[in-house]
């Protein structure tokens, strides 16, 4: 069965502390969903080459046993309650994709 992954880019974050309550309610709700983060650049002293469009902000990739499994962890109930917490003035790119298997 084939991997699912969460896919997040924050190409604007005008409020970096603000993403605080989003963090405190999504990491457990990503747990709960059987989520591992496998890269969070650069908050965790990671590196990051950006080439062509490439950006240097944040960007969270976070590994699921299935794309079934990506997707329930998204739409449960923990992790809608986070998505309110995200604060107003940034921009997120977010993809759900699955893995070749």
């Amino acid at each position: 069965m084939a991997k699912g992954y969460w896919v997040s880019v924050y190409p604007a974050i005008s409020d970096p502390e603000g993403l605080t309550a989003y963090d405190r309610l999504a990491g457990p709700a990503v747990q709960a969903g059987g989520g591992r983060v496998l890269s969070r650049i650069p908050s965790r002293g990671g590196r990051v080459v950006a080439r062509e469009a490439g950006i240097t902000q944040r960007v969270v990739l976070i590994e699921f046993d299935s794309f079934e499994q990506a997707v329930a962890a998204y739409e449960s109930e923990a992790y809608q309650k986070a998505l309110v917490a995200l604060p107003d003035g940034f921009e997120r790119d977010f993809r759900i994709i699955e893995g070749i298997d």
